[in-house]
């Protein structure tokens, strides 16, 4: 048994939660039960395809319903090209249908079907066919663009007049966004939304994360079969790092009990240091999960979110946008209130780290000094922010230009620095506060912390010194610390020549907290 990282679930293959559990099946029932037309959808790997193919099962188990589930994403691959698209929807639908009817839909639908009408003319057979009502789950259609989406998703409200007895009393369409998001251009450059064109929707419901039960229960699955436990500390470091995520709940776990080859021996407890580098290792492993991740961030819509929570800043996207990103499972709403907070702290690791990947390759050693440990190995806060004041004088100016978010450039360099420099000795552990203006960085070394706040000073603000002041003795109240770093870049048309950037000098925050303040 394993944890599943690639595809649907397997009982006896993979450990897993009740796939029907995690789903509003009393909800999805009575929609069904009142011929409705509705949207199912969730991030990527978070389970959708196993608890589709569960729901299926479970309604074809019963007497009511012949229930089809067909992945169609197979026709993303000829974009704009509809014809040869349908064709490929045809066959995967068909095939399906064909599967649970019997044969002889896919030939007659296209001898029948006149150009754009194949889908609705086989979803009309297979519907006259069926003894009982029919119900198509249509899995991956929001990888559809342009001309191809708007023709299925209008042969499909063609027929929606007709269900259930000559089309299906419920369609289901499933993907990673909600229909309102589909953005279609056509041909002719014409804009068309999908809340317009299938606006025969009833409800769009979203697949949820797990909680922290589940994934107790989950890892309580591997214990049952092998012996091997996990501590407490370890349940709530997954926990913390994933907030339910199901991939990364389920990635973390085989990291850390398979492909760690000292802890294939099951005696050994996964405790919370074995559960911390196992969470490193997953994050440099960089996998597809993570990678399309990263694809995500280029998107523009995305970029209008996620810059200014990674710099403190109040929301510049449209309300939309923010959807998208929460749809896409990037960001969650930080309660109370709504700012918004990267989804879980594995993300909020990845979201500098792909951004200022390009940065951290191409700081050599010998642009950043060594020497911010003392003899005995322990953290030198000074040399080490001293260090990054030498580094940012004579390369700062040129790596902010490589930044891919230009409003985040100065605190992308100043992590890539940090990442870089502790590589290997340490962590970084970092909070967003959306709408404060600030951003909250923790450097940890072995049992030292070093706090960093870091601020931006803009045209038309005010200093920014004594907010950050204020915010910085307040960080260090909460982590308990006598001092700490700000650091304040300056961002205004007008400052400073660059070779004078980044001046170091100490001072104190009003409760007494000494501060050592970097500003340039």
């Amino acid at each position: 048994m394993h944890f599943n990282t690639a595809g649907p679930s397997k009982p006896g293959l993979h450990y897993q939660i009740e796939p029907l559990s995690r789903i509003d099946l009393a909800a999805i029932i009575s929609l069904i039960e009142q011929e409705r037309y509705f949207v199912l959808h969730a991030p990527r790997q978070t389970g959708k395809t196993t608890c589709l193919l569960a729901l299926r099962d479970a309604l074809n188990a019963g007497d009511e319903y012949n229930a089809v589930y067909a992945n169609i994403e197979a026709a993303q691959a000829f974009r704009n090209q509809v014809e040869p698209a349908m064709d490929t929807i045809l066959d995967a639908v068909g095939v399906m249908l064909e599967r649970q009817l019997g044969p002889d839909l896919i030939v007659p639908a296209r001898k029948a079907a006149g150009r754009g009408t194949q889908l609705s003319t086989i979803l009309r057979l297979a519907s006259e066919r069926s003894k009982k009502p029919l119900v198509v789950f249509l899995d991956e259609v929001d990888a559809l663009i342009g001309d191809t989406l708007i023709s299925l998703l209008r042969q499909i409200r063609a027929g929606y007049t007709d269900r259930p007895s000559h089309f299906p009393q419920t369609i289901i369409l499933c993907g990673v966004r909600d229909v309102r998001d589909y953005r279609m251009t056509m041909s002719d450059g014409e804009v068309i939304t999908g809340g317009s064109a299938f606006n025969i929707k009833a409800e769009s419901l979203r697949l949820g994360d797990f909680s922290r039960d589940e994934l107790a229960a989950l890892y309580q699955q591997h214990t049952d079969a092998t012996g091997q436990e996990f501590s407490e500390e370890a349940i709530e470091l997954a926990w913390q790092s994933t907030q339910g995520q199901p991939w990364l709940v389920n990635a973390l776990a085989e990291q850390a009990v398979w492909k760690t080859k000292e802890n294939l021996d099951r005696k050994i407890t996964i405790d919370e240091e074995k559960m911390r580098a196992a969470r490193e290792a997953l994050i440099l492993r960089n996998d597809t999960h993570l990678d399309q991740l990263t694809d995500k961030l280029r998107e523009e819509r995305v970029r209008r979110v996620i810059e200014p929570m990674l710099i403190g800043d109040e929301n510049t996207g449209s309300d939309s946008d923010v959807q998208y990103v929460l749809d896409l499972g990037i960001v969650r709403r930080r309660l109370p209130g709504k700012t918004l907070a990267p989804a879980n702290a594995i993300y909020a690791e990845v979201l500098p780290r792909v951004l200022n990947n390009t940065m951290q390759y191409s700081l050599h050693e010998d642009r950043i000094l060594p020497s911010w440990q003392d003899a005995t190995g322990r953290l030198n806060p000074r040399q080490f922010m001293l260090n990054f004041l030498n580094f940012w004088r004579e390369h700062g100016e040129v790596m902010m230009q490589s930044a891919p978010y230009h409003e985040a450039a100065p605190h992308l360099v100043l992590m890539a620095y940090l990442q870089r420099v502790i590589n290997g000795g340490g962590r970084i552990e970092r909070e967003y506060a959306a709408g404060s203006g600030r951003l909250d960085l923790l450097v940890i070394v072995g049992t030292q912390r070093m706090a960093i706040e870091v601020k931006v000073w803009r045209d038309k603000q005010k200093d920014p010194l004594a907010a950050g002041l204020l915010q910085t003795e307040k960080y260090l109240q909460r982590l308990a610390l006598e001092a700490g770093c700000l650091v304040i870049f300056d961002r205004r048309a007008r400052a400073v020549k660059w070779d004078k950037r980044m001046q170091v000098s100490d001072t104190h925050t009003a409760g007494g907290h000494a501060v050592m303040l970097l500003r340039g």
